[in-house]
């Protein structure tokens, strides 16, 4: 979710691959649209002057962003913004009446504004910043439970795993070492460990040291890749006929997910490759629309350098 902002006047939306979202999710005038994560509603408001006797749902946990987003959506009467998750979409989407919708989509990941406003702990740039990286701060758990909680061993697998650096094991234990001196509270905290783990020639060239293992406590706390994971099918489930489900990704393991989830539900056949009839009984439940994942063009990412590593991939339901 890279939407450019700054902390003096909060949610200022510029939606990656707008165009490119607009096109795919091929909006219907009196069709039900569903933003699974609001953000600043900079996708959201063009779905919306796109409608015309139709719906609108926004969700996202993130109550500062329901807040600018219900301003920027309160020219349109048929706009509903809930705070919730989108893994909860379907329980949401029954609170208002609704069974199956036209389109979905997700921007995922972190938005600009809530890198850009140090209090809320997400930016490895803010020195100062309390170690919180909570999308939904009703939330009680938050990264500084992570860091100082998490044994050594546990801190090596989110690094690892959600990070993908070669530097995990040492970090953590590098992690580990620090805070038996004294508790980590700080990002600054953080990144002292972080940068006692690695290198300086690696640091040099690879750019800020700590940049994988905050994505990976991010991940973590906020249960990123469990809730996409549990979730896929029960979005594309949503779907009425030929509705189109669009997920932006910025990480390869989000993207990992939604590729290889859609391609389950595209072709579900567990017989052996030779079998002339398939005996499994599992349908398909839509086509893949991109064959490969849509990327920002070149002056898109010269304008805004957070969605370089957008990627949407796009589902259409069938039934037939």
């Amino acid at each position: 979710m890279a939407e450019t902002s700054g902390q003096e006047i909060g949610f200022r939306h510029r939606p990656v691959l707008l165009h490119e979202v607009i096109e795919a999710l091929n909006i219907r005038q009196d069709g039900i649209y569903v933003d699974g994560t609001l953000g600043g509603a900079g996708h959201a408001c063009e779905v919306c002057r796109r409608l015309s006797g139709g719906r609108f749902v926004g969700i996202d946990r993130d109550a500062d962003a329901l807040r600018a987003a219900s301003e920027r959506l309160k020219e349109f009467s048929f706009a509903s913004v809930v705070q919730s998750n989108y893994s909860e979409m379907k329980e949401v989407l029954a609170s208002l009446g609704i069974e199956k919708v036209s389109g979905i989509l997700l921007d995922l990941g972190v938005s600009s504004y809530q890198l850009d406003t140090p209090e809320r702990g997400f930016s490895y740039k803010e020195e100062t910043a309390p170690l919180d990286m909570r999308m939904d701060r009703r939330m009680e758990f938050t990264a500084r439970d992570i860091i100082n909680g998490y044994s050594e061993a546990e801190l090596f697998r989110i690094i690892r795993d959600y990070g993908e650096d070669p530097f995990a094991k040492n970090i953590a234990k590098h992690i580990v070492r620090y805070r038996e001196k004294k508790e980590l509270v700080t990002c600054g905290d953080l990144n002292e460990a972080i940068r006692a783990a690695i290198p300086m020639k690696i640091q040099k060239t690879l750019g800020h040291p700590s940049k994988r293992t905050f994505q990976a406590v991010r991940i973590e706390l906020n249960g990123e890749l469990k809730a996409l994971q549990e979730t896929l099918d029960k979005l594309i489930d949503l779907l009425e006929e030929n509705g189109r489900l669009c997920i932006i990704t910025f990480h390869s393991l989000e993207d990992r997910i939604v590729k290889s989830g859609f391609k389950k539900r595209e072709n579900p056949c567990e017989c052996p490759p030779g079998f002339p009839v398939c005996v499994c009984g599992k349908k398909s439940a839509g086509r893949v629309v991109t064959k490969k994942p849509v990327l920002p063009g070149k002056e898109e990412c010269e304008e805004n350098k957070r969605a370089r590593s957008a990627k949407l991939r796009v589902f259409e339901r069938s039934y037939k």
